[in-house]
Parts: structure tokens; C-alpha cells; sequence
């Protein structure tokens, strides 16, 4: 768990009970925005199209963000292709928006991505979510999609984000003082 203040992140399951408001607070906002327009079956069933096991490492991840003992926020990722981190599930409670809580969620799970090696970030939105579509705009994004055009025309709303240069931060970190002479050209 790493600490930011009063907020905690604990890297863990979505079968922990801990997580268990975000997957509830995520059905009840997809389906009161979507309803059955993606899934006859609602939101519950898109939350299980993938087992928990997708979002655990080595290729994955799940972390909640806890204040005071709660959870109050949360994403996860899962590999998405050699070099690519799709991120999924990310929230915050409802009754805590606008305090920049996904974006410390974001940003977290970007830094995550980067240190189990991955160099860019696949995700996508629902056309509903203009306050998603904002944040990942605002925090380096790059839409695959025509933004002008209206989204529902698209549905889904593709995003993605090189994070190449997290990468080589952290295997700047990893290397020890002799490699960096050797690198460096000091023999």
C-alpha cells in the first residue's frame, strides 16, 4: 500500500470485499446511463467479462484508493498487447467528485503500468461519460475518435497515452552507479 496524505492505495483483487463499492457504485452509474444498450444484461455482466485473474500481475492490476478506511475510488488494467496497458473500471464515489480523485487514481495506475514495463495506455469510455472524456483529455490522452463528431455515433471512445517515458525512468532508477559509468562510456 503507498500512502499520498490521508489517501492510501492498496494494490489488490476485485474479489477483495473491499472493492466491492466500487463494482456496485460502478453497475448503478452504467446502468442509469446505459441501461441495456450495450448488454441486454446490464452493467454486471460487462464488469464480469473478464476474470478477476486479468487484472493481477504479472500483465495486470487493481487498486482501490481508501481514505479513513473506505474506499473511495479505484481502476484496474490488464495487459492489452505486449507494449500496451488496457485500464479499465476506473471511479470514484459519487458523493467525492470534482476533488481530483481520478486523476490521482490515473495517474497511479499510469506510474503502475510503467514499472510492470508497459510503454502506452489503451482505454475507452461510454459516449455518456463526458466528465471521462475530459479527464483523459485534460491528462495527455490522444482521442481515436473525431471528437467533433457527436459520440454516440461511436459508442465507445477509444483513448490512448505513451507513457514510454516512465519506462525509462524506472530503469534509469534500477540501474546501479558501475552500469551507469558503463553506460555512460567510463570504463
Amino acid at each position: 500500500m503507498t500512502n499520498d496524505m490521508s489517501h492510501a492505495f492498496l494494490y489488490t483483487s476485485p474479489t477483495d470485499p473491499r472493492a466491492r463499492p466500487l463494482i456496485d457504485e460502478l453497475i448503478y452509474e452504467y446502468d442509469s446511463r446505459y441501461g441495456s444498450y450495450f448488454n441486454a444484461e446490464g452493467a454486471a455482466a460487462e464488469l464480469n467479462r473478464y476474470p478477476p485473474e486479468a487484472f493481477a500481475p504479472p500483465q495486470g492490476n487493481f487498486l482501490l484508493l481508501i481514505r479513513d478506511g473506505e474506499t473511495i475510488g479505484g481502476g484496474a488494467f490488464k495487459h492489452y498487447d505486449e507494449r500496451t496497458a488496457e485500464f479499465k473500471r476506473i471511479w470514484t464515489r459519487r458523493d467525492l467528485r470534482r476533488q481530483g480523485l481520478a486523476r490521482k487514481v490515473l495517474v497511479e495506475l499510469e506510474e503502475q503500468a510503467g514499472r510492470q514495463g508497459y510503454s502506452r495506455i489503451y482505454l475507452t469510455t461510454g459516449f455518456r461519460q463526458p466528465e471521462a472524456v475530459g479527464l483523459y483529455l485534460k491528462y495527455g490522452y490522444t482521442a481515436l475518435f473525431d471528437t467533433s463528431v457527436d459520440p454516440e455515433v461511436y459508442k465507445s471512445l477509444p483513448f490512448e497515452k505513451d507513457i514510454s517515458h516512465l519506462v525509462q525512468e524506472r530503469l534509469e532508477n534500477e540501474m546501479d552507479e558501475p552500469l551507469l559509468r558503463m553506460a555512460g562510456g567510463n570504463l
